[in-house]
């Protein structure tokens, strides 16, 4: 595999693998705080409070944290997240994702479990990373990809399309009955 031009091999994948951010469809929440929850794997003594408003700010989640939560990012958010909907959970897990800010972000039906909503206040703050991110977003519902600059249809491991959402919209059969659905 090339990056950038770049083969990435065993010398050099720890390197590559630190400019990745990953948002699993499930995400995995300790009983323990949102703050250690974003910095997920970090030492106390080392999280950056900054980078972890940073990242919930991003993820549409700061304004709940702040203003709705107890103790702020020192609630305790209970065994799998259980004291937070659906969606909270989801933010979180982006905002863990961004906690480190990488350059590529990858999201895998991240937003399924969203609101829509809240599903297109995330999406908006992800566009405002555009230019200074790579995205890759991995969905089954289309309008989460309405904004993308190339979408990749994919059928048993092949790409059978690609292009821009109304692009795909004129010319694909598959797109055009697809979109039909969800409307």
């Amino acid at each position: 595999m090339l990056v950038d031009g770049i083969e990435i091999n065993s010398d050099n994948l720890a390197c590559w693998q630190r400019n990745l951010g990953y948002v699993p469809q499930h995400i995995y929440l300790s009983d323990d705080t949102i703050t250690r929850n974003i910095a997920f794997g970090v030492p106390n003594q080392e999280i950056d409070m900054t980078a972890v408003i940073r990242a919930a700010r991003i993820a549409n989640m700061h304004e709940f944290i702040e203003g709705e939560l107890p103790e702020s990012y020192e609630t305790i958010i209970g065994e799998r997240g259980v004291r937070l909907s659906g969606g909270q959970r989801q933010r979180i897990g982006i905002a863990r994702a961004l906690y480190r800010d990488p350059t590529v972000l990858i999201m895998d039906e991240a937003t399924s479990a969203l609101d829509g909503i809240t599903e297109e206040a995330v999406m908006e703050a992800l566009h405002n990373l555009s230019g200074k991110k790579t995205v890759i977003m991995i969905a089954h519902r289309l309008t989460t990809v309405k904004d993308c600059d190339v979408i990749y249809l994919l059928e048993e491991g092949q790409i059978i399309d690609q292009g821009k959402f109304f692009d795909l919209q004129k010319s694909s059969k598959w797109f055009q009955a697809a979109t039909k659905v969800e409307a």
